[in-house]
């Protein structure tokens, strides 16, 4: 496909609570009026940034992976978003990415938020993820992992960046500076799905999610109220950006060590 059309979800969370959120997704979903690929929640959008996983993770066998299995196959889109999963005794921040099949990848975040003390409560993922969908080649990350570029380099020849978030509006000059500039070194699309409203802490958001091309131009900008906004990304602008200008050619090779 030399087009991907998504849909971006940028809403409030209710504090919490899986089936309030549900159910205002499943609403959300449903009033999107024209035929989309891949549809984007927020980081943890079942139950907003919360460090209490022990009162709220679910299974990947729970209500929230079996909800978004039956809208990507009556959408026929696949619906995407981070959820707090329990999995052999240890919680994760996992970035869930459900084809319309059913099929499931998963990306645990790597880069855990120390400030909140997210990392004394959740596990950290080892492996970074590549979604083929529909010929293009997806990177999903999660919000902090914004703040560091030598994980999401470009190694894989991907074509998007997909970042979900739950990013506060005291720092969202760096998540709009950030965005764009991971769009600038990995000659990528850039995407990155917000959260507005307050959460159960009183932190404020104020969404800002958006997407940039291989160039770092924005495509459109969702500010900072409820909205929806369909964007439809194109692969020749990917070819004949890196053809034109190879910049990718030049990086410099490293092996991660964990």
């Amino acid at each position: 496909m030399q087009h991907l059309k998504v849909a971006l979800i940028q809403t409030d969370i209710v504090w919490q609570n899986a089936e309030q959120n549900r159910l205002q997704f499943f609403k959300k979903i449903n009033a999107i009026t024209e035929t989309v690929d891949v549809i984007v929640l927020p980081e943890m959008f079942t139950t907003g940034f919360s460090m209490q996983p022990q009162k709220i993770a679910e299974t990947m066998q729970g209500e929230t992976v079996k909800w978004m299995q039956k809208l990507a196959f009556e959408t026929q889109a696949a619906i995407t978003g981070s959820v707090i999963i329990c999995e052999d005794n240890k919680y994760y921040n996992r970035f869930l990415f459900v084809h319309p099949s059913g099929e499931i990848n998963k990306y645990d975040k790597r880069h855990l938020f120390t400030l909140a003390g997210e990392d004394k409560v959740y596990a950290s993922g080892t492996e970074k993820l590549i979604v083929t969908y529909k010929g293009w080649r997806i990177c999903p990350l999660i919000c902090y992992d914004l703040r560091f570029p030598v994980w999401s380099r470009n190694m894989e020849n991907y074509d998007v960046l997909l970042y979900v978030a739950n990013w506060p509006k005291a720092r969202i000059e760096a998540w709009d500076t950030l965005l764009k500039a991971r769009a600038i070194e990995n000659m990528c699309y850039s995407i990155g799905v917000n959260r507005v409203g307050t959460d159960g802490n009183n932190l404020a958001y104020n969404g800002h999610s958006s997407v940039y091309n291989c160039l770092g131009k924005e495509q459109n900008n969702v500010n900072s109220e409820e909205e929806t906004v369909i964007i439809t990304l194109n692969k020749n602008h990917i070819s004949e950006t890196r053809s034109k200008l190879n910049f990718l050619a030049d990086k410099d090779s490293f092996t991660l060590q964990l």
